[in-house]
């Protein structure tokens, strides 16, 4: 079909049907009542349940790291006593060089 023709005979058709110009019977009631019945968005109600699903995929998560910190292969050398030297060093690491810059001043 010719697309010209087709938008030709669809604007024809729409200006021999012009809409009516007169509001339907209670327009502004039905509508005015239609707003009164709605309610206001429950705010805490939308936190609450976004929270909850929030926490549902933490605990989640929290469950997979810690599965797979347990199951997980630990190197040959590493003990907890290796970790807790490890651990130390590194915390005493800023306090020994903060010292080291203050013999140096």
């Amino acid at each position: 079909m010719n697309l010209a023709e087709l938008h030709r005979k669809l604007i024809a058709a729409a200006r021999a049907n012009a809409p009516e110009d007169r509001v339907p019977y209670a327009f502004e009631k039905r509508i005015m009542a239609r707003l009164a019945e709605q309610r206001a968005p429950d705010v805490w109600g939308v936190w609450s349940h976004a929270m909850s699903r929030a926490a549902v995929y933490c605990v989640a998560f929290m469950l997979l790291l810690a599965a797979g910190s347990y199951f997980a292969p630990s190197p040959a050398s590493s003990n907890s006593e290796s970790l807790s030297q490890d651990v130390e060093q590194t915390l005493f690491a800023a306090v020994d060089n903060n010292n080291a810059d203050q013999e140096t001043w």
